[in-house]
């Protein structure tokens, strides 16, 4: 009789053989996070970090000066400390001395090395030469001039106080390149970057996807020593087609997805901004303040008479339910814009009272302002664009019980942006997002000396205690004490009403139930230096 032993000793190896492998392949995905990029990427150089899908790639990558929390606390990075002059336009930043360029081929040897104060005045610079044509120039708008005092040591001088010049420094605009790289590659930096992060590159094929793999040079660790980032290696893909990329995240294939698309949104949400039952038990949902208020602006010097009596405006401020537009309109991600301007996610967020939804304090508005001009029948036209035609139509059902005729106006984005620039609508809809962490964004927005098309004062309100106060608030670098400026301000706003905010925005990641360490901040940075797949 043949002995069975040599058969099953094969069959042994074989089954061992299949076990490691399928091993290896599952610690190898828990290594891996993998994410879809909708609307693509044009480029790994920071000095071009102007739309989110740009600045979540240059964020894996690159470090500056400063860096954010999760709650927009201004903290180090590169550099370890900084001191303010006590005319609030000198800066000067002490460097860390073990921070290290990523690895790199040049010259076809292997490079790396210490970042000096030196690379932070050529980084900056790029962003200023006109050959670069960097977007982010304007970050140094208020800058006088910046040097390397020595390698561990570099001072920017302002022209005129600006409190909010930290915030910038945080963004990806003023990241840290190593000069010898850039100047090698010339224009194709772009798509061969170099910098101190947590993740280096690796492998980009254009509109199909990019690679990046862990930096063992990144100098950040964790609470307990451990080094980060925790995962070896990040995978984005540039599926088009959003609706695409929630499929890929529903089966498994991807461990990520942020925001709400009308094409999915009621499918992975109720009404009331929870998970659907069916997606509970795979999905967690995280959510949190984004720096955006959605609003309705009215031109204040424009040609319609009927917005620029303040009792109309107030009574379309109190005419209708915000929470009810954000529960049916929004399936919950937002939160009424019933404090002002400033959004919920800012330490100076307001909590004055402003306008809740109150009917018959509308009715008698309007009722008052027919009965003193004779306006029987006012009349008074939205103007937005197609993405924002249910609000609109929702908000002109309100307005009709209160005794306003308001007709909405479709317009192409461009078309709209370049009206509402130019003064050729007087009620239009708009948004704010927050390009770094101070009010003074949204406060700019109402101050005269940003009178557009010139500035960002799109209403071209006017306001003699606002301007001062606004000028005020630029010489306060005590931020407690500038910050109740900023209340101030935002309570004229309130009281004027040359706006109607309607909601704070939310941001609405959705992960695999094996992510962890994500976190969320108002500015919706993607951070994975400390996410861990179990």
């Amino acid at each position: 009789m043949k002995s069975i032993i040599p058969y099953i000793s094969v069959f042994c190896i074989v089954l061992t053989f299949v076990s490691c492998g399928k091993e290896s392949k599952e610690n190898k995905d828990r290594l891996v996070f993998r994410y879809n990029e909708s609307s693509n990427i044009t480029s790994l150089d920071p000095a071009f970090s102007k739309v989110q899908s740009n600045i979540w790639a240059c964020n894996h990558i690159f470090n500056g000066l400063l860096q954010l929390d999760d709650s927009l606390h201004i903290k180090p990075d590169i550099a370890k400390s900084w001191t303010i002059a006590p005319d609030a336009k000198t800066y000067t930043f002490t460097l860390r001395n073990d921070i290290f360029f990523q690895k790199h081929i040049l010259f076809g040897k292997d490079s790396t090395r210490t970042v000096k104060a030196q690379d932070f005045e050529y980084s900056l610079g790029r962003l200023l030469d006109e050959k670069v044509a960097s977007p982010g120039g304007w970050v140094l708008q208020n800058v006088e001039s910046f040097k390397a005092k020595n390698d561990s040591v570099f001072e920017i001088k302002l022209i005129k106080p600006f409190p909010a010049f930290l915030g910038l420094m945080t963004m990806k605009y003023a990241s840290v390149v190593p000069k010898e790289v850039v100047e090698h590659y010339g224009s194709d930096f772009r798509s061969h970057p170099i910098g101190t992060g947590p993740f280096q590159f690796k492998l980009w094929e254009e509109n199909v996807k990019l690679v990046l793999r862990k930096n063992p040079l990144y100098y950040e660790k964790d609470e307990k020593g451990n080094a980060l980032p925790y995962l070896e290696a990040v995978a984005i893909t540039f599926l088009p087609d959003k609706q695409s990329g929630f499929l890929q995240f529903i089966q498994g294939k991807l461990d990520f997805t942020s925001g709400l698309d009308p094409s999915y949104k009621d499918e992975i949400l109720t009404q009331k901004g929870e998970l659907q039952p069916n997606y509970v038990n795979d999905v967690n949902l995280i959510t949190g303040p984004y720096l955006n208020t959605e609003y309705l602006g009215f031109r204040m010097d424009g040609d319609n008479k009927t917005v620029l009596d303040s009792r109309i405006r107030k009574a379309m401020n109190y005419g209708f339910d915000r929470q009810k537009l954000v529960t049916y309109l929004r399936n919950n991600m937002g939160t009424p814009a019933v404090n002002g301007m400033i959004p919920m996610g800012l330490p100076s967020f307001n909590n004055a009272e402003g306008y809740d939804y109150d009917i018959e304090k509308a009715k008698e508005l309007v009722n008052d302002y027919k009965k003193t001009t004779g306006d029987k029948n006012p009349v008074i036209q939205l103007s937005t664009n197609a993405s924002y035609v249910d609000i609109g139509e929702f908000l002109q059902r309100e307005w009709q019980k209160i005794g306003l005729d308001v007709q909405v106006d479709i317009s192409p984005p461009s078309t709209l942006r370049q009206a509402i620039s130019t003064g050729k609508v007087s009620f239009f809809r708009a948004s704010w997002i927050a390009d770094y962490p101070d009010a003074e964004n949204y406060l700019s927005l109402f101050y005269s000396g940003n009178f557009s098309p010139n500035g960002p004062n799109y209403t071209h309100f006017k306001n003699a205690e606002f301007d001062m106060l606004y000028e005020q608030a630029f010489k306060e670098t005590d931020d407690q004490k500038r910050y109740v400026l900023y209340q101030k301000m935002d309570k004229i706003i309130i009281n004027e009403a040359p706006v109607i905010a309607l909601f704070y925005d939310k941001v609405a990641r959705f992960t695999r139930k094996n992510v962890t360490g994500l976190g969320m901040n108002p500015l919706n940075l993607l951070s994975l230096k400390k996410v861990k797949k179990n």
